[in-house]
């Protein structure tokens, strides 16, 4: 029984060892002491154990690359951990395949808590939209905290005779081929939006994807499309503001900070959401202790002045626990496999 006590680090392992095999010749008188040595030993090791974390260079990866996305965010996270911590975060930049080469060295990792993965909603579309992925989203991930959310709005140019959601279905039903809608490239949430709302209302869009957001704002604006659906921005408030687009409707289940007029999809169709949320991981294995300890500092870090600067616009703060997110990234992996089945949407080659 002592052994199996005992056996919890190598250090405290030894002890056990040679403590015992000291007792076979201890008197009484000893026995006290020794007892009292190995479990102080014991519980020496343990708060060790849990004060080492971290105790050097924590790696996080975003798997986009720099100056895209929530890159900005992660650069001032990164900074919050040095410090508070005292101990350096290096955020690496490692893109390409749509996220999966940066996701995937870190689903390789050792589940040691230094090397921690940011990325966005396209885990969940990846997990099915790739039907190759060397790693499993699901198995080889430890959710943290979904960090922030912002959600997608739809426009039109000012030519599309609707001034809302139900009058751009009718306008669509009424159209033998249906409207052409513009996204930032196949697998994208503005793309999957699109297609869930066709899904949805039973009607024919066209999907004309584009190499971004930027050209798809540009094919709206000038007419190639007649509807588009970027993610909730300063740029796109601008747009509507100066009336080069009009705003239809937003797909949070929240009103848009920046466009708050705008109704949600969801008051058409009950529970429709698509939100461009950004969040972190750790390898799988890593420690309950471990991913609570990063989610607590995550949450800190959030409500820093340092922080603000970073979360304009229309970015909502989550910080919700590693076990909500799991529940909220299960929920988001069903949604996008149901949308892609349906919509037949294949990676970009």
């Amino acid at each position: 029984m002592l052994e199996q006590q005992i056996v919890l680090s190598w250090p405290t392992l030894i002890v056990a060892r040679y403590g015992l095999m000291a007792l076979r010749g201890c008197k009484l008188g000893c026995l006290h002491t020794l007892t009292a040595t190995v479990f102080a030993t014991l519980l020496a090791s343990t708060a060790l154990a849990q004060q080492e974390y971290p105790a050097r260079s924590i790696r996080i990866i975003n798997p986009f690359a720099p100056g895209t996305g929530y890159d900005g965010i992660a650069r001032v996270l990164s900074q919050r951990f040095i410090a508070d911590w005292g101990q350096p975060a290096v955020l690496e930049n490692r893109a390409g395949a749509g996220g999966i080469i940066g996701a995937e060295a870190v689903a390789k990792s050792a589940p040691d808590g230094y090397t921690l993965l940011v990325s966005t909603a396209s885990l969940a579309v990846n997990a099915t939209l790739m039907p190759k992925l060397p790693f499993d989203v699901r198995r080889d991930l430890v959710p943290i905290t979904e960090i922030v959310s912002s959600g997608v709005v739809i426009v039109v140019h000012p030519s599309v005779p609707a001034r809302n959601l139900k009058e751009l279905l009718a306008l669509a039903k009424s159209h033998k081929d249906g409207l052409n809608f513009g996204s930032n490239g196949t697998g994208t949430t503005s793309h999957l939006a699109g297609a869930w709302l066709q899904q949805l209302s039973g009607l024919n869009f066209t999907h004309i994807p584009y190499k971004g957001q930027s050209l798809a704002f540009t094919a709206v604006i000038g007419g190639e499309v007649e509807i588009a659906l970027p993610g909730s921005s300063a740029a796109v408030q601008g747009m509507i503001a100066t009336k080069k687009l009009r705003g239809i409707a937003v797909t949070m289940l929240h009103k848009s900070k920046l466009l708050p007029d705008l109704p949600l999809v969801a008051s058409v169709f009950p529970g429709f959401e698509v939100d461009n949320w950004f969040a972190m991981w750790a390898p799988a294995g890593t420690t309950p202790a471990i991913t609570n300890k990063l989610h607590a500092q995550l949450v800190k870090s959030l409500q820093h002045p340092d922080m603000r600067p970073a979360l304009q616009g229309d970015i909502q703060v989550v910080g919700s626990s590693p076990m909500e997110f799991a529940a909220y990234l299960n929920r988001e992996i069903d949604k996008y496999a149901k949308i892609i089945k349906a919509s037949g949407a294949k990676p970009d080659a």
